[in-house]
């Protein structure tokens, strides 16, 4: 792997996403590139509304405030964001990695990974945000974002780092999840690792032929897989198999529809997010 961005933001979760990172980092070798953008909400605050009855030179004294407030604002953040950098850097490295660099980015968030994730081969994040323990059953705000426009895997860090020895796949035929399939039989990361071949279909010819050619190219690829043909519906099989089995970690193609689309039918991907206690690597 050329480099891994792990997006940190000081909640409860930054420390998974540094335990994850520096596991990832330590079975591919990859350098870690520890990110945080801050939002510009984040550093300015609404603008203010002086329409009403203030006398001209009050309002230009409150306006000069405001300014002056808006300016240590920034600042704070700016020291605040340093100081969580800092934090992760130095947690990454008590794990033994030593290619560890950081960078505080101001922006939209989306739009800085689509800046920085050329050279990048995953972007790690939390599963949920600043907000995780008033929400916990939603994900984080950010999240869907980064999952539906990056171009690289997205591996999304559970609550808390527990040692992997398996993961599952879960395969449906579609180009997202033998992207996954793929990407699993080459690279490092996988390798020694129990895996779980999992498809939720009717058990039907065409379901077997597409099961057994993405199996051929685990194997090819080194793995010993146990791979199921199971009805059902997608999400409820995929979570009673993971909680079942132990497995460590879940493998998926993620939101292979539009967001209007998944308003109506909903969708597996943010589903399994949000149910599995295990960390979820996203492929689209």
């Amino acid at each position: 792997m050329s480099k891994l961005i792990a997006l940190v933001d000081g909640s409860i979760y930054s420390k998974s996403v540094c335990d994850h990172a520096a596991w990832i980092a330590k079975r591919t070798g990859s350098p870690n590139e520890i990110l945080q953008v801050l939002g510009r909400r984040k550093t300015a605050s609404a603008p203010a509304d002086l329409s009403g009855s203030i006398a001209l030179g009050a309002r230009s004294t409150l306006l000069a405030e405001l300014s002056a407030l808006d300016e240590q604002r920034a600042k704070l953040a700016q020291k605040r964001g340093r100081a969580i950098l800092e934090d992760a850097q130095a947690a990454v490295e008590a794990s033994g990695v030593t290619d560890v660099a950081t960078r505080l980015r101001l922006g939209d968030i989306v739009e800085t990974i689509a800046e920085i994730e050329a050279d990048a081969d995953m972007v790690v994040i939390g599963k949920r945000g600043e907000g995780a323990d008033f929400a916990k059953l939603h994900l984080g705000s950010n999240l869907e974002r980064i999952a539906r426009s990056s171009r690289k895997p997205i591996f999304v860090a559970s609550r808390a780092f527990k040692p992997i020895e398996s993961f599952l796949i879960a395969f449906d035929g579609g180009a997202s999840s033998l992207k996954a399939v793929d990407h699993v039989a080459r690279i490092r990361l996988f390798e020694g690792l129990f895996c779980r071949l999992l498809m939720v279909a009717q058990d039907t010819p065409e379901a077997q032929k597409r099961l057994q050619d993405a199996g051929s190219i685990l194997e090819a690829g080194g793995h010993s897989i146990e791979a199921d043909i199971v009805a059902g519906q997608p999400d409820a099989v995929i979570a009673r198999m993971v909680e079942t089995e132990g497995v460590n970690l879940l493998v998926m193609g993620a939101y292979g529809h539009s967001r209007i689309r998944s308003l109506v039918i909903g969708s597996t991907t943010t589903e399994m997010i949000r149910s599995c206690k295990v960390p979820v690597m996203l492929f689209r």
